[in-house]
């Protein structure tokens, strides 16, 4: 044990001269990706406030077949301008980006409305356009909404109650929390901390067997009467106490950050206080030895630092990549779930920005597991020091 702390306050130190180095790892990756995280969900929701706020713009082909339909549009919060194209002049307008969405008044529209009849019109946007989507919906939901006024009239004109068209009176109850509709908003947060936490440790993992094997060290270092195993073990505490810095770091910062965000506006609310944010560290601790552990054996087979960072670039995508296939997939929190480390942490993160109870059996399932993975992975790298290849 007392080779292995002598090993880690010698790397701890060192890297702590690596000014760039620490940059990266404690500050840049930590700070800057929970400010970036912040800043780009606050101005989604600046935009999104400001357009529910603003009139939509409509382009009304031959709006002068369609007198009654405008005025209802205007009175709807939608700007109307009339122009005067075709089908192709209305295609060239959209592409050409003149106008977000056509609205075009057919020829017949009149007389097919007064013999009661449907009476035509076309649409025409970009579905490509996120951007503009959301009111272009605002726009058929208005046109939907005149026609179900003219159908309510057709039939009061025939004697006929308009509630016959109403057959199923269904009642929306939604029992979701301000704190769960949050995290419709904070999906990624799981995997930015996580990142994070691995890249803390990622260029102290690099130069335990690549850069020291550069450097023309290495071999001096495993001369020393200390078993290998030890060395590479206090090398891996070293990577374990960055990413743990890391960890506390980001979260500190999300939860510094998210106050400011805005959320509140759309019945939202962001539950990441001090008791949420320690919760936080302690579920994705476990997870530290493994990618410590992970990132080394990686390094150990590349011959240079550079290769090194370029393996490892890789090599951090594999803990995230179970987040990915759950977003994807949408799976749900289950016992068998928690025993595959970093998709356990995303669902435990989940629940506490939920404000939702963490079973229990859920947390213990997830930290065994993962920490038996970890100490699998520390083993392996233990005996990968072993190797007289390792000096070649």
């Amino acid at each position: 044990m007392h080779a292995i702390l002598t090993v880690f306050t010698k790397e701890f130190r060192e890297n702590l001269r690596e000014r760039r180095t620490l940059f990266s790892a404690l500050i840049l990756g930590p700070l800057l990706g929970p400010l970036l995280f912040a800043g780009a969900l606050s101005l989604q929701i600046e935009r999104t406030a400001g357009k529910s706020d603003r009139p939509v713009q409509l382009a009304l082909s031959h709006g002068e077949r369609a007198p009654n339909l405008a005025a209802f549009l205007t009175e709807s919060g939608v700007t109307v301008k009339l122009v005067d194209y075709d089908a192709a002049g209305a295609r060239a307008a959209i592409q050409t980006h003149s106008h977000e969405r056509v609205l075009e008044v057919t020829p017949d529209f009149a007389n097919n409305l007064t013999a009661g009849g449907p009476a035509a019109l076309v649409l025409y946007a970009d579905s490509s356009a996120v951007s503009s989507s959301a009111d272009t919906d605002r726009v058929r939901a208005a046109i939907e909404q005149y026609g179900s006024i003219i159908a309510r009239l057709r039939v009061v004109a025939r004697g006929v109650d308009p509630v016959v068209l109403d057959p199923l009176a269904v009642q929306d109850i939604d029992v979701s929390t301000p704190a769960s509709r949050s995290v419709a908003a904070l999906g990624t947060l799981s995997y930015l901390v996580l990142i994070t936490m691995l890249m803390g440790g990622m260029y102290l993992a690099i130069d335990a067997t690549a850069g020291e094997r550069e450097r023309g060290s290495l071999e001096p270092l495993l001369t020393v009467p200390a078993p290998r195993a030890h060395l590479i073990y206090g090398k891996i505490l070293a990577a374990c106490a960055y990413m743990s810095l890391s960890l506390i770091l980001t979260v500190i910062a999300f939860s510094i950050l998210l106050r400011f965000i805005g959320l509140e506006r759309f019945g939202m609310s962001v539950n990441f206080g001090p008791w949420v944010a320690l919760r936080l560290v302690l579920f994705c601790l476990p997870l530290v030895p493994l990618g410590a552990a992970l990132m080394t054996i990686v390094a150990a087979y590349t011959r240079s630092y550079r290769e090194a960072q370029t393996y490892l670039g890789l090599v951090l995508l594999v803990p995230t990549l179970p987040l990915v296939f759950a977003g994807v997939i949408g799976l749900r929190p289950s016992l068998a779930f928690m025993a595959i480390p970093s998709l356990s942490q995303h669902f435990l993160i989940t629940g506490l920005l939920r404000d939702e109870p963490v079973p229990g059996g859920y947390f213990a399932v997830s930290m065994l597991s993962t920490l038996a993975v970890g100490a699998v992975l520390v083993f392996i790298a233990g005996r990968l020091y072993r190797r007289e290849a390792l000096l070649g």
